[in-house]
């Protein structure tokens, strides 16, 4: 288990530098390079939330933020790849231990998937017939696991005396599927202007058999109940993973910009700009930590996080993702042409963190 975060100590200065040497390409050609997943699959980043004897690397989820946050800075990709990769293995909980040994227990297991309810489900003798469509399913295309959630079928339609259908026939039972790449069309139309290499594409079955030990319920959990992790809230989770990466793109921006400044012979008032987003960004991200690290202690404590907490850290990571947002949104205009061309450092953090922070969970609709 990893217990102590720490700067660049996942990744060594020559891998590091392969990744950004293979960014350009891997965004002007969308998918990940060989070289980068066999960097993620020597680290076992896929498997930070997978119980070590599943051959999982079990790491805390402040550790775990550190290492999204890296992985985003070396390049906003990798940092998403890592990111949604490893928040597959909150389903080994879900899963019977014979079925998560199955999904998980191999250097190269990462499922991508969708929460989604945009698949419908009908039961047969000895499971389900699925068929849908689901939208960006990161790592699609090197996925050795897919999940997707559907609407369970109802084997009759309620009817009231005039024989029409009835209006409220209660809520609608939702399942979690498993199913392998054999099942899984993917349809190449991950066209975002960020984060392109990510291989967020739509997925579809159809008429798929999914026997019932490869269904799941995400409010049953069927083991490894010792595992701090799995008790802690899913949707915060989320929240600050995402966040997470959204900081290390940031990061990178900033590098890139400091480093385009000091090229260009930038003048006092861009200079002060940046100095300026660059503190109130970093004053966000030292309190997007300790909200972390304090949740992470009261889970430890408590064994569960009480209804404050859950929202202080949701409001934090949003506004933390903000923060980040606008270091893109206030100093990108500032550098012209240069900041312009595609093929630029600063252009690709710029259209990264654009993209990770669109995600409806980093955005606030007050």
């Amino acid at each position: 288990m990893i217990t102590e975060s720490g700067g660049d100590m996942f990744f060594k200065e020559q891998e590091i530098q392969t990744i950004r040497e293979q960014a350009l390409g891997m965004d002007k050609h969308g998918q990940v390079t060989p070289d980068v997943l066999n960097t993620i699959y020597d680290h076992r980043l896929f498997h930070l939330f997978v119980p070590d004897v599943l051959e999982g690397r079990m790491t805390t989820l402040p550790d775990a933020t550190r290492i999204f946050q890296e992985s985003a800075r070396i390049d906003g990709n990798l940092g998403w790849l890592v990111t949604i990769g490893a928040g597959g293995g909150f389903f080994a909980a879900l899963m019977s231990p014979d079925i998560s040994r199955r999904v998980f227990a191999r250097r190269e297991a990462v499922i991508a998937g969708s929460g989604m309810p945009t698949g419908t489900a009908r039961q047969v003798d000895g499971g389900y017939i699925v068929t849908g469509s689901w939208k960006y399913c990161s790592g699609s295309t090197y996925a050795t696991t897919f999940t997707a959630n559907a609407v369970i079928q109802q084997g009759s339609t309620l009817q009231d005396a005039s024989g029409e259908p009835t209006a409220d026939q209660g809520e609608p039972e939702i399942r979690s599927f498993i199913m392998n790449p054999d099942q899984i069309v993917i349809q190449q139309d991950w066209n975002a202007f960020g984060l392109r290499a990510t291989g967020s594409h739509t997925i579809s079955a159809v008429e798929a058999f999914v026997p019932d030990e490869m269904t799941f319920s995400l409010t049953e959990m069927k083991g490894y109940e010792n595992e701090p992790i799995y008790r802690y809230p899913f949707l915060p989770f989320a929240q600050v993973s995402f966040a997470s990466v959204a900081i290390g793109i940031a990061e990178h921006f900033l590098e890139a910009a400091e480093s385009l400044a000091v090229k260009r012979g930038s003048s006092s008032h861009v200079i002060g700009k940046l100095n300026e987003n660059k503190a109130a960004f970093l004053l966000s991200v030292a309190n997007f930590f300790k909200r972390v690290e304090a949740s992470w202690a009261e889970l430890i404590a408590n064994g569960a996080l009480s209804n404050v907490t859950e929202t202080q850290v949701t409001s934090q990571s949003i506004e933390t993702a903000h923060a980040a947002l606008s270091c893109g949104q206030q100093l990108f205009p500032l550098f012209g042409l240069s900041a312009a061309m595609e093929d630029s450092e600063i252009n690709r953090c710029w259209r990264d963190l654009q993209t990770a922070c669109s995600h409806a969970l980093l955005r606030s609709y007050e």
